[in-house]
């Protein structure tokens, strides 16, 4: 069997390879080629291109780059018009992949768009072009699935791969002692984004929310990890003075286990408020926006709610905050609470528990029996 891919930045990439691997387990002769990050390469992908090319964020950044995006697409379909492979996967980016997907099923060749386009939020009329783009859609979520169903798109619900990787309990002793902190301090961890544009926006707002926080009680520690270096050099950089002034923690990489040892979570929004909430820590989500990307999403966004968690659990369980609405006192007056409500964040983390076993369906398997499946009634074959 032959395959090909185009997975967009470090979160394509890994569920492109958790695929790959899985589906290299049941189809020994598989080859895979597109656009590929390091952990699709080191299962077998040939990277006709990188994956860092797709790596864009906001509306502006991406009208920037389109010319270089678009003839990379060109190139692309041009490649895979001329050699058809038995099945075409977009996975994520939909942006720039489906164009390509609707253009390659066009020449018959079996399309997948894995990891649906927002279009339960925003610019819904794309789910007339996502019809006609894609055999299947391979939905993370549940709500997702709704959607495509009742907009008789086909779609399978495959879970999210994060949920079969977490344990459904997190001990916050042995993340405290994994990462050289005490057991007994009070912990408020603060992620304020993978990607320098988000940081930018943000540190002085998480900082004056720390600072409000210590203002009140002493014996905080906040702990913060960094996605990388330039991610670590920009927050020094716009935290200036005032993050001297606070007991900060910073951490290279493990945001994952910096969540599990914390008492509470202050975070921009995006994947890891779903890993927030698998690890069950309550939070508190903020996200700010430059003015030109919020004044066009304020024309396109219909939902009511913006974090995972909200949208999964269907009620707003975490507070949010968007803008000017994203407030040092009040997101410090949220994160104090948590502190001192055990009931309350039992609550959470019973609800959180009950999201976390609905997304536990061995989404790498899903994703690669799914693709397997659409292959052998495309081809009349039996690939397994």
């Amino acid at each position: 069997m032959r395959i090909g891919l185009v997975a967009g930045e470090s979160s394509g990439d890994l569920l492109g390879a958790g695929m790959v691997k899985a589906l290299s387990n049941s189809v020994p002769d598989l080859q895979a080629e597109g656009i590929a990050g390091p952990n699709m390469i080191e299962q077998g992908c040939v990277a006709l291109f990188p994956a860092e090319k797709l790596s864009i964020m906001g509306l502006v950044d991406a009208f920037a780059h389109y010319r270089e995006l678009r003839a990379i697409r060109n190139q692309l379909r041009d490649h895979f018009i001329a050699n058809p492979p038995d099945a075409f996967i977009g996975i994520d980016a939909p942006d720039f992949n489906l164009t390509l997907l609707e253009q390659l099923r066009r020449e018959g060749i079996p399309t997948i768009q894995y990891v649906s386009p927002q279009v339960w939020a925003w610019r819904r009329y794309r789910v007339k072009k996502i019809a006609r783009a894609v055999d299947c859609v391979l939905a993370l979520f549940p709500f997702e699935a709704d959607f495509y169903r009742e907009h008789n798109v086909p779609v399978q619900f495959v879970g999210h791969p994060f949920a079969d990787q977490i344990p459904l309990a997190t001990d916050k002793a042995s993340a405290r002692v994994n990462l050289g902190l005490k057991e007994d301090a009070t912990i408020i961890a603060i992620l304020p984004g993978s990607r320098v544009s988000e940081v930018r926006q943000l540190v002085a707002t998480f900082l004056e929310t720390a600072k409000y926080c210590y203002q009140q009680r002493q014996d905080i520690q906040f702990v913060i990890p960094f996605a990388n270096q330039i991610v670590k050099d920009v927050f020094v950089k716009y935290g200036g003075e005032l993050a001297k002034q606070l007991p900060l923690t910073f951490v290279d990489g493990q945001a994952r286990e910096v969540m599990g040892a914390a008492d509470a979570i202050l975070m921009a929004s995006g994947t890891a408020t779903l890993e927030a909430m698998l690890v069950k820590r309550p939070m508190v989500v903020a996200y700010r926006f430059s003015r030109l990307n919020y004044f066009i999403l304020k024309l396109w966004v219909k939902i009511k709610a913006f974090s995972l968690p909200n949208l999964l659990a269907g009620e707003m369980l975490v507070p949010e905050y968007v803008q000017e609405a994203a407030k040092p006192d009040v997101m410090g007056k949220k994160l104090l609470h948590y502190l001192d409500s055990p009931e309350e964040v039992r609550h959470i983390i019973e609800r959180f528990t009950e999201i976390h076993h609905t997304l536990r369906q061995d989404t790498d398997r899903q994703a690669a029996d799914a693709v397997i499946s659409l292959v052998n009634k495309v081809s009349g074959k039996d690939h397994v």
